[in-house]
């Protein structure tokens, strides 16, 4: 490969437009994550850990300069109902949205989706009297 074709390889916005058929260790549990099983042209985060790297500002342009670790911290359901994770970056806080692969392991999409309930900003003991002071009878009815 000649230099200008090097050059334009990595423009501004290059992954925009082109798929990413680049391998790499995640940095946080060490796994190769290979590109192919992915499902989409960008593998943004890991499939067994979900972390990510902190590397765009927008989604392929790699023009962020903070390359902070992004923990998912939470996942949502998309227009068409396809689910994305919510990824928070470790250095900066900054919040990111990022489409889940087809071999992302479901057991931490679930986790993942399951925290709030699992573990809500109320205790669970004290549902029915909450329940009564809304105005209800404090009784809960299936």
């Amino acid at each position: 490969m000649n230099r200008e074709n090097k050059r334009k390889q990595y423009a501004k916005g290059y992954y925009k437009t082109h798929a990413n058929h680049d391998s790499f260790t995640c940095k946080v549990c060490g796994r190769p994550v290979m590109p192919n099983g992915a499902g989409t042209d960008q593998r943004n985060h890991c499939p067994n850990c979900l972390s990510s790297l902190h590397v765009d500002i927008e989604p392929g342009d790699r023009q962020a300069n903070c390359g902070g670790i992004m923990d998912p911290v939470a996942v949502w359901v998309r227009k068409g109902g396809e689910w994305a994770i919510i990824h928070r970056c470790r250095r900066c806080g900054e919040l990111s949205s990022n489409r889940i692969a087809a071999d992302d392991n479901p057991m931490k999409l679930m986790s993942i989706a399951m925290k709030p309930v699992a573990d809500p900003p109320f205790p669970l003991d004290k549902i029915e009297e909450m329940t009564a002071l809304m105005a209800g009878d404090g009784q809960l009815k299936f």
